[in-house]
């Protein structure tokens, strides 16, 4: 996990977390990381969501005059942009993880 974070300066919350349980048996803290995971994914679609939902107001104030800030409507909609391709990209990893654990032989 380390070597990932040196490549491409990872260090969001859901990687710290791994960090605090990869010391620890494997038995204990499953369900707390598990539960840790599924928290910061719901966490960031609603940062998404809201970002989203930002750059759609900004595009509806400029739209109707309301504002003539264009550097306020590239920022929001950059923003959108940046985050739901974070979302995607962690979406289409989580189905490839979940393809492989079905395809498993038990």
């Amino acid at each position: 996990m380390e070597s990932i974070q040196k490549i491409y300066g990872l260090d969001t919350e859901a990687v710290r977390n791994l960090k605090q349980y990869a010391g620890q048996d494997a038995t204990v803290g499953n369900n707390d990381m598990f539960q840790s995971l599924l928290d910061n994914a719901i966490n960031n679609i609603n940062t998404t969501n809201a970002y989203l939902s930002n750059a759609e107001n900004e595009k509806i104030k400029f739209a109707l005059g309301e504002s003539e800030s264009t550097h306020d409507l590239t920022i929001a909609l950059q923003k959108a942009s940046t985050a739901l391709q974070y979302t995607v990209a962690v979406r289409d990893k989580f189905l490839e993880a979940y393809k492989e654990i079905m395809n498993m032989q038990i």
